[in-house]
């Protein structure tokens, strides 16, 4: 059993080596992403608190920035940070995903907060090899050779495991250790054998939610899986009587006839009423009072989002109304979204790292590391085996 199994981890190996070296090596590029260009731009991100100094009100902020910013600009969003040393940023409708960086404190404009150029072609990498479809969630050739590659790689480590498997407990130990002192050759295998099986169940993890960004079929499967298949939002709490009798039964009809009056009548950037960011003045200090752990809020013309602290990312949704009391209409809740969407984060996390902090950051880039090195080690073992002898004889 065992030599089929390896025949299927040799002949699977080969030809996807070199693009799970490339998929892996990437991955392990990415998972610091957001750590590294806080570090590199740190200015952009954080802002030195003045003493007993209290942040500018939503409205001040907005005149501010209003102030230094050409009046072509349409301000679409605010969004503020649960820590007091953190930068507001600020999003406009003319500027994509470009999020402009604002000192809470003085509304000075910090400056444009920008993708980098690095990431965004590693992440190319990681996704498409570099050529991405042409629309967002179509297919490409090499989005079908990382999908493909991906799959053989969940073939690859559950067979590599089973070969992994000593005869008896004597060998045990020589399949834990990496042994540097007896030759090239001894310190490739080991590394090749111990370092994959301690980084398989972390490899398996990442290949088997990085798929259901590859195939639709296998997202549909998974999601069905753990049931997460077509579902609706059958639930949207009053935001007003959760916080005073915890009653999240509100009505579904009338939440959602507000919610599409406020997206039609004050759509931000949009032909309507002038909205009054006086309403802003309002509403924030209530969100924060009601989510003291929040780690951000972002207030846009229509609604809020909060997203809380929490290692896998948990969003709640609340209608702005202005014409209600404290400007606050319905709110939806994380737990009250469908299934499918919050399977969506928890396998963004799991794919990531983030779902256990900076512990599990650091172990997902060492295990995506190794298995960048497993394809190299594989095939330098496999010439050995078969090219040197024959050189020999």
């Amino acid at each position: 059993m065992k030599q089929l199994f390896a025949k299927i981890h040799l002949w699977l190996s080969i030809p996807v080596g070199l693009v799970v070296t490339a998929i892996c090596l990437s991955g392990a590029v990415l998972v610091f992403e957001n750590e590294i260009t806080r570090a590199l731009h740190s200015e952009l991100y954080y802002v030195e608190v003045p003493v007993g100094a209290q942040p500018l009100v939503p409205s001040q902020l907005v005149a501010r920035i209003t102030e230094q910013m050409p009046d072509s600009l349409h301000l679409t969003s605010l969004q503020f940070s649960g820590r007091r040393d953190e930068s507001r940023m600020v999003a406009f409708r003319e500027t994509g995903r470009r999020k402009l960086s604002v000192n809470p404190y003085t509304g000075y404009v910090n400056g444009w907060v920008e993708s980098s150029t690095f990431f965004s072609t590693v992440r190319k990498l990681h996704r498409w090899l570099l050529d991405p479809p042409e629309s967002k969630g179509g297919m490409s050739v090499e989005k079908i050779i990382v999908g493909g590659s991906t799959l053989c790689l969940v073939l690859i480590l559950i067979s590599g495991l089973i070969i992994w498997f000593p005869r008896n407990r004597k060998a045990l130990p020589y399949r834990l250790k990496v042994v540097s002192s007896k030759g090239c050759r001894r310190f490739f295998h080991d590394c090749h054998v111990s370092l994959g099986f301690y980084s398989t169940l972390l490899l398996l993890v990442m290949a088997l939610t990085g798929l259901t960004w590859s195939f639709g079929w296998y997202r549909t499967a998974i999601y069905a899986l753990f049931g997460g298949g077509h579902q609706k939002i059958d639930v949207q709490a009053s935001f007003l009587q959760k916080k005073d009798s915890g009653n999240r039964s509100g009505s579904k009809r009338s939440g959602q006839e507000t919610a599409d009056r406020e997206i039609k009548e004050m759509r931000p950037g949009m032909d309507g009423p002038e909205f009054d960011y006086a309403v802003w003045d309002e509403v924030f200090p209530q969100l924060a009072a009601h989510y003291p752990g929040y780690k951000t809020i972002e207030l846009t013309q229509t609604d809020a989002q909060i997203v809380r602290k929490s290692a896998i990312r948990r969003i709640d949704r609340v209608a702005i109304d202005p014409a209600s009391v404290g400007g606050l209409a319905e709110i939806t809740h994380y737990e009250d979204t469908p299934r499918q969407q919050r399977l969506r984060s928890w396998f963004y996390a799991f794919h990531t790292g983030s779902w256990g902090g900076i512990w599990t950051k650091l172990l997902y880039f060492i295990a995506a590391f190794i298995g960048a090195t497993l394809p190299l080690t594989g095939y330098y073992l496999w010439w050995k085996r078969n090219f040197c002898r024959k050189t020999k004889r």
